[in-house]
Order: C-alpha cells, then structure tokens, then sequence
C-alpha cells in the first residue's frame, strides 16, 4: 500500500513523518522501530529516527510505503 504526506517546511524528520502518516502513535513508538531497523528510508534501512526527509523521499514500514511530497 502506498501513502503520501504534504509537507509545508523544507524537510520533516522520519519519527515525525512516521506520526503524520498515522503508521505510529507516538514518538516513542517510532523510536523503538527505526532503532530496531525495521524501516527504510529510500530504499535503505535507517536507523536514526532524526533522519531529514525531503519532497521526493520514501520510507517503508511493513510493506507500507509514504512518499514526502
């Protein structure tokens, strides 16, 4: 399945965006799963949830894709 969130600032960080997109609940929560490894960023797995995220980029959780627009 594939999501997007709109952003209006020039990035959003992945812990945020994992909120935005409803795929957590808290921050905490997103935390514990990128450190984990268990998302990835781009294609990539990233492991700090303060990873920048740009218009274009893509991370995935579980099959669940969201693109930054």
């Amino acid at each position: 399945m594939d999501n997007s969130i709109t952003i209006r600032d020039e990035f959003i960080k992945l812990g945020q965006a994992m909120k935005l997109a409803g795929i957590v609940g808290s921050g905490v929560e997103a935390k514990i799963l990128i450190e984990k490894g268990q998302v990835s960023v781009n294609g990539e797995t990233e492991t700090r949830r303060g990873r920048k995220l740009y218009k274009g980029d893509s991370y995935t959780y579980k099959g669940n894709k969201v693109t930054v627009e």
